[in-house]
């Protein structure tokens, strides 16, 4: 179905109203397709208005919303790109000031005057990723429920507005990662605790969406690798929970780390997370497994490959520098692809 396996997994582009698809979306995935990727990921679209990261990040909660991803999606496929979108929660990092806002205050709270939502702001407990953003409601029994029925119907949308895939991001510490983490979950109920307590809502909510899902529809779901911090949740819990998303049917795990607790070491470097997604990928190796962090050259994601660290690599912040990576990965290693038509006069 992906014509290689170097995706894009771009930054959340904040420039949504209401949380609909704009001309800058098109433009922003369309040249993507057009340059080549093997696959686009939408990134952290929300299930909900305050399950929104900012007031400016795109949504999928209504079916209004469908007409203005289907535009963008249609637009890679014509080019021949696959195309999914990443169904997302922000739990309490909801209610944020939007990126054409930061540096202009010392905290990132949105309040209601500006189009935020700071008395709509949940998680799992009531407890704040730290000081700059808002202190949550701990989440009620019903309000799971609804949230994982929110993940539902953002899957039927995604699935009518013809996403080849859906992604449920469970990392970056938003909702589903703050459930399953012991740092953000506090909770003494069946959804807080121990390991299968913590996991529950996130392996609900995978089991939930499969069943609505088309049978050959793949979904994915991104995973923590690491919390980053002594104490919280590790590559050992996160083999766990691999080997049972594999068994609920999950066809792809995307892993990654940190994000849910300001006291995080991460040492940035290149090829920084791989080996978390080796560390699953040889622990549940009929999984397949995804890697992302400081990839920007054809040569170290071909090894990754070829090392048998990952089966798929995604980057990020390479393609926003250079939207052509595909067309300078294949002259790193020495091998002709097709170049879109209007382009292909360009090729040295």
């Amino acid at each position: 179905m992906f014509k290689n396996r170097l995706w894009v997994s771009p930054m959340c582009m904040y420039s949504s109203k209401d949380g609909f698809a704009n001309d800058f979306h098109l433009m922003h995935y369309g040249q993507l397709a057009i340059r080549g990727a093997g696959a686009v990921v939408v990134e952290a679209t929300g299930v909900l208005p305050e399950g929104r990261i900012t007031a400016d990040c795109l949504g999928i909660w209504k079916d209004a919303h469908i007409p203005g991803l289907r535009r963008f999606v249609d637009y890679s496929h014509n080019f021949g790109t696959a195309i999914g979108i990443q169904l997302a929660h922000a739990g309490r990092k909801g209610s944020s000031i939007p990126l054409r806002m930061y540096g202009t205050r010392p905290t990132l709270k949105l309040d209601g005057s500006e189009g935020g939502w700071p008395e709509n702001v949940y998680g799992p407990s009531a407890t704040a990723y730290d000081d700059k953003h808002w202190t949550p409601k701990e989440m009620t029994l019903e309000q799971i429920e609804d949230v994982q029925q929110a993940f539902v119907d953002a899957a039927n949308r995604a699935d009518k507005a013809g996403f080849d895939f859906v992604e449920l991001h469970g990392a970056n510490g938003y909702l589903l990662h703050q459930f399953y983490s012991p740092l953000s979950n506090l909770r003494t109920d069946k959804y807080g605790g121990s390991f299968e307590n913590r996991i529950r809502f996130l392996v609900e909510t995978t089991r939930k969406v499969r069943k609505a899902l088309p049978a050959e529809k793949p979904l994915f779901v991104r995973v923590a690798g690491s919390d980053c911090v002594e104490g919280g949740w590790d590559v050992e819990d996160a083999i766990k929970l691999s080997k049972i998303l594999r068994d609920e049917g999950v066809d792809f795990i995307d892993v990654m780390s940190a994000g849910n607790d300001p006291r995080q070491k991460v040492a940035y470097a290149p090829s920084y997370q791989v080996p978390l997604a080796a560390a699953i990928k040889a622990a549940v190796p009929d999984a397949l497994v995804g890697t992302v962090g400081c990839i920007d050259n054809g040569k170290q994601a071909n090894g990754i490959l070829e090392e048998g660290k990952a089966d798929i690599v995604s980057a990020a912040r390479k393609f926003l520098r250079d939207p052509s990576f595909v067309f300078q990965a294949a002259k790193d290693l020495g091998v002709f692809i097709k170049w879109n038509d209007q382009y292909e006069r360009s090729r040295e």
